[in-house]
């Protein structure tokens, strides 16, 4: 989950005997940017990399489980486990990740380990030494200072090791601005900090790092990585690739558009566009070039199929679930904002490789079997129509289970789950072992029907983790524990099932293989953690210095005062701030530093041009540009792995991937205008097909507005036709703002009943009016989320709000902690001027849509009677 660049950045990759890397090179590439780059050969230092992280997988299991609670040993409350979880990952860097290009790999020095040691130990102070720290809250003693010092040093270091020089950077100059506040120029001047006053803040509290950001990789984070890393390890990984490969590589361009099938199942799994690339590239990539296409599309295609992964529900990157902490809403909700984006994005780039393929006239890879269209058309449509049957069956059928068997309906799901389970393997066992191929020899598509049975149980544990956070809405972190069960089971077993049912007597060294692969599997998943670990530890340096200084006001002034208070402008900026930072930075670093900066400042430009913009649509939107940083030259880290596999420049395969990944950047400008991509104001199933197939149309104009082909290559004149098309696809409302005014005004003493007559789930638009500290007048509007239907005055106390209204004028009394009201940046003291109500007369926006379909039509039409001799690589002539 995590795009971490060593401390010597990437690591070239030297071409194996047939010109490509080999995999030993490619792990070490891994290696050395997600898991260390050690491989020591002392007995002891192996044995300590490996039972270090498994330790810390175990740890990780026990505190995410129920099982404490019930028996009332080793419970951890959260700054414990957040002291053990940075410690494992604090020692465990020292000895993994050397410390500069020329340092030793063979061997741990033994600096390193007395440094990891002593890192660990600044760590496990706050576990041994909690309830002293409590007693003396702002009165450090002189050991409280050297080990928070130390601390924030070290913690410095290993940023530096794991992640790169530029996270460590940004932190030492929000350090540097917390001790010279006195010194600065007036707008950034601030008291300043003590050595005192700041390593209470940076180490010995919540403030810092050991703040929301750590306490979300400790809760949750770990389970999702360790979650993948087992399912990997059961086989999943190859199992989409050849699934993949199977139901697309016969189509134009197969391999490519097999590779983005693959990448996107496994990027489900897996967050990490590094892995993702290494794991499916290294087959996928070379079936590319010999298909036809040019070692930098191949890269490049394999890049934004991997990179997008991290966007691709239900296991997201790591960011997710900081999204979820910070706009305070569950992470079952996220994804489902989520999820029609991701689902654009990869649809999408089904049609870019389909445009590289009719342009280089290339075909796709010979069948065993050759089936009619008709044939393959229905075998695809069983596919899917066995897949929703699986879900329905799974939904409807544990909802049953509930009305039937009562307080048993758990165990009764079980049971069933289990009889499933041991059917699947059954079906399983009938068929070979899915083989990882040779990219570089013969090789022809597997038969569908030969290829789907031997997997589908590595579903089971993923509808269980996917059940367990959408239906029983549990946390996230005990949702991973539950699918982590089930799927450590499954590698307990599903190797003694098959040799039973194939008959054979291995019975005992099968076994011994899945408890191998259960082990090996924690300690990939922990080795996995360390660079998300110390990314969210050392981010929170940043959020420390943010609480401690108020340079988050600052910022407000500054950026709005550049963006001249324009929305457009605001959101460019912060698109390049998250891009720039990303060059050096991991994505979850990148967005915890971008999301306590900026975010709230998008929040209040928007409100400052009288849009009320969801909050959970401004924080994917830093979501989304951060990822941008594993394809942009010249450090995109993914583009460095995807160019060691097709031996291209990887400048160039960066370039190219960027421009592929143009049609996922847009995305996040859309949707923070049109929330309905979010699934925010669908009303029923018909609207959200409407809203998803336009939008889908609208995505793939803009896919043939950057390849410049549609039905042929597209003039100037048709381009912008296009490009107007795609605005009336994406952003309906806008054009028909300008034509009918979308809201009315409602009185300020209204709200309650308002708020009261507001259908469930709605939100209320609010402009409030307030003098900021210069002593200006302000006003802004701000979307409260309602909730559930109730008394009016109910609805607003679930928002965190209460107001009064008195004398002609509305007042704000009262802003919860911590409520959605604070987070819109709703103060005490502000007056409601008005609320802002939709206009009922105004057409719905949808109308707009008949524009946009017709332009396109009027182009298609305009290309067609051109398309015979248009087409690449066609020498006929117009008649």
């Amino acid at each position: 989950m995590s795009n971490e660049t060593g401390a010597g950045g990437p690591t070239a990759v030297e071409p194996g005997a047939s010109g490509t890397a080999n995999r030993e090179e490619l792990d070490r590439l891994v290696a050395e940017t997600d898991t260390g780059g050690r491989d020591p050969q002392s007995r002891w230092a192996r044995i300590i990399l490996f039972v270090v992280p498994l330790a810390w997988a175990l740890f990780q299991l026990w505190y995410a489980s129920p099982l404490p609670f019930q028996l009332r040993i080793g419970v951890f409350n959260a700054t414990e486990a957040r002291a053990i979880h940075l410690a494992f990952a604090l020692i465990l860097v020292f000895a993994a990740f050397p410390a500069f290009r020329r340092s030793p790999r063979d061997h741990v020095p033994w600096v390193d380990w007395g440094l990891g040691i002593v890192a660990a130990g600044c760590s496990l102070y706050l576990f041994f030494f909690q309830s002293e720290l409590a007693a003396r809250p702002g009165l450090p003693t002189t050991t409280d200072l050297v080990v928070g010092v130390l601390g924030v040093i070290l913690l410095l270091e290993v940023a530096r090791r794991s992640l790169g020089i530029a996270l460590p950077i940004v932190a030492m100059l929000f350090l540097a601005y917390a001790f010279f506040g006195p010194y600065l120029p007036d707008l950034f001047a601030h008291r300043g900090a003590s050595i005192g006053r700041a390593a209470t803040q940076y180490w010995l509290t919540t403030e810092g790092v050991f703040g929301v950001a750590l306490g979300v990789s400790t809760a949750f984070v770990f389970l999702f990585v360790l979650f993948g890393s087992l399912l990997e390890r059961a086989g999943a990984g190859n199992y989409f690739i050849k699934v993949a490969f199977a139901l697309l590589g016969h189509f134009r361009g197969g391999p490519a558009k097999a590779a983005v099938l693959g990448s996107g199942a496994t990027g489900m799994i897996s967050g990490s566009s590094v892995a993702n690339v290494v794991t499916t590239g290294t087959f996928t990539i070379p079936l590319m070039k010999r298909v036809g296409y040019s070692p930098v599309k191949a890269g490049a295609i394999e890049v934004s199929a991997s990179v997008n992964g991290q966007i691709m529900p239900p296991v997201m990157g790591a960011a997710a679930f900081l999204i979820a902490e910070y706009v305070g809403i569950s992470y079952a909700e996220v994804v489902r904002h989520a999820i029609i984006p991701a689902l654009l994005t990869y649809i999408s780039l089904f049609y870019v490789v389909d445009i590289e393929a009719r342009k280089a006239n290339l075909t796709g890879l010979p069948r065993q079997r050759h089936r009619s269209a008709l044939m393959s058309l229905a075998l695809f449509g069983m596919t899917v129509a066995g897949f929703i049957l699986f879900c329905a069956l799974v939904y409807y059928g544990l909802g049953w289970t509930r009305e039937l068997f009562g307080e048993t309906a758990t165990w009764a799901a079980m049971i069933g789950a289990l009889v499933l389970y041991v059917a699947l393997v059954a079906v399983r066992a009938r068929f070979p072992d899915l083989e990882v191929d040779d990219p570089n020899a013969d090789v022809q598509l597997p038969d569908t029907l030969q290829v789907a049975p031997t997997g589908i149980h590595f579903l089971l544990p993923v509808f269980i983790l996917v059940w367990c956070l959408m239906v029983e809405e549990l946390s996230p972190g005990l949702s991973a524990f539950y699918g982590t069960c089930a799927l450590i089971f499954l590698l307990l077993t599903q190797r003694p099932l098959t040799t039973l049912f194939r008959g054979q007597s291995d019975l005992l060294a099968s076994t011994i293989a899945g408890g191998r692969d259960v082990i090996e599997g924690m300690v990939t998943g922990s080795r996995n953690m360390i660079g998300i670990a110390i990314a969210t530890a050392a981010a929170g340096i940043i959020v420390g210095t943010v609480s401690l200084t108020g340079i988050g006001l600052v910022l407000t002034e500054i950026v709005i005062s550049l963006s001249a208070g324009n929305l457009i402008i605001m959101l460019l900026m912060t698109a390049l701030i998250c891009m720039v930072l990303g060059l050096g930075m991991p994505t979850t670093a990148n967005y915890v530093v971008v999301a306590t900066l900026i975010a709230p400042v998008i929040v209040e430009v928007a409100s400052l041009n009288d849009l009320a913009v969801a909050l959970v649509a401004v924080h994917l939107y830093v979501f989304y540009f951060g990822l941008m940083a594993d394809v942009t030259p010249p450090v995109g880290l993914a583009s460095f792995a995807a160019s060691a596999i097709s031996r291209a420049d990887p400048v160039r395969t960066g370039v190219q991937a960027f421009r592929y990944e143009m049609r996922t950047a847009i995305l996040p400008l859309i949707f923070i205008y049109n929330h309905q991509l979010l699934l925010i104001g669908v009303s029923n199933w018909m609207h959200l097909i409407l809203i998803v197939v336009s939008a889908l149309v609208g995505m793939l104009a803009f896919v043939s507005v950057t390849q410049q082909i549609f039905i042929s290559r597209s003039r100037i004149y048709e381009t912008g036709l296009l490009l107007l098309a795609c605005g009336m696809l994406f952003l309906p409302g806008y054009f028909m703002d300008r034509i009918v005014s979308p809201t009315v005004d409602a009185p300020a003493e209204n709200i309650v009943e308002l708020a009261e007559v507001a259908p469930p789930g709605a939100f209320l638009r609010v402009e409030v009016a307030g003098v900021n500290l210069s002593g200006e007048d302000y006003t802004r509007v701000v979307r409260l989320p309602l909730g559930e239907a109730g008394l009016g005055a109910e609805r607003l106390s679930s928002a965190g709000l209460q107001v009064t209204s008195f004398a002609g004028q509305t007042q704000v009394v009262n802003v919860r902690f911590r409520s959605q009201a604070e987070r819109l940046g709703l103060q005490v003291g502000e007056n409601v001027n008005r609320v802002i109500l939709p206009n009922p007369d105004r057409p719905a926006p949808e109308w707009i849509y008949i524009g946009g379909y017709l332009l396109i039509g009027l182009v298609a039409a305009l290309q067609w009677r051109r398309r015979k001799w248009d087409q690449p690589g066609s020498t006929a002539q117009p008649a």
